[in-house]
């Protein structure tokens, strides 16, 4: 009997290999939509389980919304309607001047004594009692965190109603202004690209009084200046767009907004990049650089820059890294190149120079590149009758002033955090900012006998 039934279950079992030997084999397709069968299958199983467990998981709120195609302008003008609305909604949150002008009556209706010197105070009681008093609109101001943010040192626990009230107006300015820089972000996501900058800034000149002298067919020459060194300092990575928050939190639109100021002194407006006189010096140096006339800087016209001691070695690096045209550099890069090498001590300057001097793309400067940069220090040297520096010596210093983290190696952080790169970046692409190093001492010297003969006049 038991033979029998091991019989008939091997039976079964070789009828059974046979019958799948017969089944055509399936093909892979097949095979990965019946995975995806079963996937989708478990999964809804898994997920019906998880509901019923929260009740909570059936009704999450949408958190996603894609952006409108091109194609879809219906739908952008009705994004960019909604965003329109929204901002002057904002807008109307903010303080106007008649509020500002109520909210500093009743501070100084309502200071502490004594005063210091001419300075009035407030204490908290007082400060709430105001805060009440100033309407809904000011009542983010009033509160405990602000008052212990502004309270220095004050022996009966006061603060200053004149730093209060200038915080309360540097706030509803960045809010106008954040407000204002949105209305140019096109694609509604916190960003300006270059083209929502030139937008934004050509439309405000009208309003700086120190733009007042500017001729109307200088104004894109203007705009792509002041443009520039947005982008240069604030888009480090090329992306080719600048949050709106990185543009308020710098101190560049601050410098712009100077221009409002009709009384602005001579000195404010030459160290500023964005008065007339500055914009109108960088280009006309571009000008009298282009000898054909071309509107466009070859490498034998670059080379006259500045006192025009910079190196053929460095200008090699700069038009073989930077974008030009046919072997020549527009305006637009040369101011790129101008900002790098007038703010030397800046990150986003060094960074620039880094990448010129790393020859090797390596990311690092080791001593093959030093020795390959100053050997052009040194041939300019002897073209001009000096006796030339021995490399070891200015590499050993070079390397001591920055110390960095592996010693046979520089690292564009390292140069950072030295504090130092603007001498080492200048010792190495610049005979005359070489010659600056190597004499500083004669030149503190010279600098302190001109003190003193000053002095004793």
């Amino acid at each position: 009997m038991r033979r029998a039934c091991g019989a008939m279950d091997w039976a079964r079992s070789l009828r059974g290999r046979l019958a799948a030997r017969s089944l055509p084999a399936r093909s892979e397709q097949e095979l990965k939509e019946e995975e995806m069968e079963l996937f989708t299958q478990y999964y809804a199983q898994w997920k019906g389980g998880r509901a019923g467990g929260n009740p909570s998981y059936s009704n999450i709120p949408r958190f996603y919304y894609r952006l409108p195609a091109e194609d879809e302008v219906l739908l952008q003008k009705l994004r960019e309607e909604s965003r329109a609305v929204f901002l002057q909604r904002k807008s109307r949150e903010l303080l106007d001047n008649e509020e500002l002008q109520n909210l500093w009556f009743l501070l100084d209706k309502h200071q502490t004594s004594p005063m210091i010197g001419e300075e009035a105070m407030i204490n908290y009681e007082n400060f709430l009692k105001v805060g009440e008093k100033a309407g809904p609109k000011c009542k983010q101001f009033f509160t405990a965190k602000i008052f212990a943010k502004l309270l220095h040192n004050d022996p009966y626990g006061r603060i200053s109603i004149m730093q209060f009230f200038n915080y309360v107006m540097r706030k509803v300015w960045l809010h106008q202004t954040r407000i204002g820089l949105s209305l140019y972000d096109v694609a509604g996501q916190g960003y300006l690209r270059e083209s929502d900058l030139e937008n934004y800034i050509l439309e405000l000149i009208p309003t700086l009084p120190q733009l007042d002298g500017l001729e109307k067919s200088f104004y894109s020459f203007y705009v792509c200046t002041a443009v520039r060194k947005f982008f240069f300092f604030l888009d480090p990575l090329r992306t080719g767009k600048i949050k709106i928050q990185d543009i308020l939190a710098c101190s560049f639109l601050d410098d712009l907004l100077e221009l409002r100021d009709e009384e602005l002194s001579k000195e404010s407006q030459e160290t500023n990049w964005f008065s007339a006189p500055s914009a109108l010096r960088v280009y006309g140096q571009y000008l009298n650089l282009d000898k054909d006339h071309n509107g466009m800087l070859s490498k034998e016209e670059l080379s006259r820059y500045g006192t025009g001691t910079l190196t053929n070695i460095f200008l090699d690096r700069v038009f073989q890294e930077c974008l030009t045209y046919d072997g020549e550099m527009d305006y637009k890069t040369y101011l790129d190149f101008v900002l790098a090498l007038e703010n030397r001590k800046e990150p986003a300057a060094l960074q620039y120079i880094f990448k010129l001097l790393d020859i090797e793309n390596k990311g690092y400067l080791n001593v093959f590149s030093l020795n390959y940069f100053f050997r052009a220090i040194q041939e300019q040297m002897k073209i001009h009758g000096q006796e030339p520096v021995s490399f070891q010596d200015v590499k050993d210093e070079i390397f001591d002033m920055v110390k960095p983290k592996d010693p046979y190696k520089i690292s564009l952080q390292d140069l950072i955090n030295s504090s130092q790169g603007d001498t080492v970046t200048s010792i190495l692409i610049d005979l005359n900012g070489f010659w600056t190093y190597e004499n500083r001492e004669v030149l503190v010297a010279s600098d302190n006998d001109s003190t003193a003969d000053v002095d004793d006049t």
